[in-house]
C-alpha cells in the first residue's frame, strides 16, 4: 500500500472548514482505492502572524519540504490588512511557492455539466468546457529587474522589465506538454510576438521543445486574440502555456465561464513537493459559519492525487463524485438555484464522501 505524507496549511478564513472536508474525502479514496494519507499541520498566513510574528514560520517551510505535497486552505483577512506590506499574509504563499521552487500554476476552468446556466456565456459555448491553464510563476514582468517609480526629466516614470531566461521557458514549456499528455494533447502557447522580443523567444524555444513531443499538437496565439477566443469559443482549446502577466489575466478569465470561483481548484509546481490549493480567498464574512462551498477544495484534492501523488484512478473518481451531487441538485449557497437542495459546508463534504463510496 502506497502512504502520503501530506503538509496541511488550512490558513484564514474559511480554509480550515474546507480543508477539513477535502481530507474527509481523501481518505475516503485512499480506503477505497488502497492507499493511506498522514497529515501533518503548520501555520501560514494570518493564522501565522497571530502565532509566530511572520506570515511564513521556517517550521513550516521545513514541513513542506519533507512532505509529499502541501495541502493549503486560504490566507488572508481584513484582521491584517494594514500591517506592512512585506508582513501581510499573502506574503507567506510567495515565500512558499519560491522555498518550493513552485514556478508552474496549473488552473483548471472546468464547466460542469449541472452549473452550465451559472455561467454568463450562453450554454452553447461553454458546455463541455475543460481547460488547462500552465501560467510560468516565478519569472516574467512581476520578477524582472530593473523596476521602480523615479523621476526623469522632472517627471514621475514608473518602469517594469519583462525578462525571461530560455531556462525558464523550456521548463514551463516541459510541464505543459506534459499536462498534455494526461488530457487531450493539445497546447496553445500564448505570447506577443509581433511586438514583443521576449515573446519572440518565448515562441522559439516553446516549438524547440515541442520537438521532444511529437505526439502533442502545438499551435501559438497572441495574447489578445487568446482572450477573444477564450469567449468566443472557450471548447477549442486544452492545455495553454503562458508567461506570468498573461497567465495571471488569462487564468481569471478562464475562471469566469464556470460561474463560480467557489468550483475552482489550483496548484503551483515544478519542485520535488507540489502546493496545492483552492483559487478562492479566505471569505471572512462566512468564516465558521458552516456555509462555505468545499467543493473547489475538494477538486484541489483530486487534483493534488492526479499531478502531486499519481493516483489518477482516484482523482477521477473524486471528479465524478462532485459531478454526482451537482447533478442531484445538491448545492450550496454561493451556487443556490431554484429548486436545488442548498447544503452547509459540511454536509456538501459528507454527499461527495457517500458518492465516492
Amino acid at each position: 500500500m502506497n502512504s502520503y505524507k501530506i503538509t496541511v496549511l488550512p490558513g484564514d478564513g474559511i480554509g480550515p472548514e474546507v480543508v477539513t472536508e477535502a481530507l474527509k474525502i481523501l481518505y475516503a479514496a485512499g480506503e477505497k482505492f488502497g492507499f493511506s494519507i498522514e497529515t501533518e499541520e503548520a501555520l501560514i498566513g494570518g493564522a501565522a502572524i497571530d502565532a509566530a510574528g511572520v506570515p511564513l514560520p521556517e517550521t513550516t517551510v521545513e514541513k513542506c519540504r519533507r512532505a509529499d505535497a502541501v495541502f493549503l486552505g486560504s490566507i488572508g483577512g481584513p484582521k491584517w490588512e494594514n500591517l506592512p506590506h512585506h508582513q501581510k499574509p499573502e506574503q507567506g504563499l510567495l515565500e512558499i511557492r519560491k522555498a518550493l521552487n513552485a514556478f508552474a500554476n496549473l488552473r483548471p476552468a472546468k464547466v460542469w455539466d449541472a452549473l452550465v446556466s451559472a455561467s454568463t456565456l450562453k450554454p452553447e459555448v461553454v458546455k463541455g468546457v475543460d481547460i488547462l491553464i500552465v501560467r510560468e510563476l516565478t519569472g516574467g514582468i512581476y520578477f524582472g529587474k530593473p523596476a521602480g517609480i523615479k523621476i526623469r526629466d522632472g517627471h514621475k516614470i514608473g518602469f517594469n522589465t519583462m525578462i525571461y531566461q530560455e531556462g525558464e521557458i523550456e521548463r514551463i514549456a516541459g510541464v505543459a506538454f506534459e499536462m498534455a499528455r494526461l488530457r487531450n494533447h493539445r497546447v496553445t502557447s500564448v505570447e506577443k510576438a509581433n511586438v514583443l522580443d521576449v515573446s519572440q523567444l518565448w515562441r522559439e524555444v516553446v516549438t524547440r521543445v515541442s520537438a521532444d513531443y511529437r505526439d502533442v499538437e502545438l499551435s501559438h496565439l497572441y495574447v489578445d486574440n487568446a482572450a477573444m477566443q477564450l469567449i468566443r469559443n472557450p471548447k477549442q482549446f486544452d492545455v495553454i502555456v503562458t508567461g506570468n502577466l498573461f497567465g495571471d489575466i488569462l487564468s481569471d478569465e478562464a475562471s469566469m465561464l464556470t460561474g463560480s470561483l467557489g468550483m475552482l481548484p489550483s496548484a503551483s509546481v515544478g519542485g520535488d513537493v507540489g502546493l496545492f490549493e483552492p483559487v478562492h480567498g479566505s471569505a471572512p464574512d462566512i468564516a465558521g459559519k458552516n456555509r462555505a462551498n468545499p467543493l473547489a477544495a475538494i477538486a484541489t484534492a483530486a487534483m493534488m492525487l492526479r499531478y502531486g501523488l499519481q493516483e489518477n484512478q482516484a482523482a477521477a473518481a473524486i471528479e465524478n463524485a462532485i459531478e454526482k451531487v451537482l447533478t442531484d441538485g445538491c448545492r450550496t449557497a454561493d451556487i443556490s438555484e431554484s429548486g436545488a437542495t442548498v447544503l452547509s459546508t459540511s454536509e456538501m463534504g459528507d454527499r461527495v464522501a457517500a458518492a465516492l463510496e
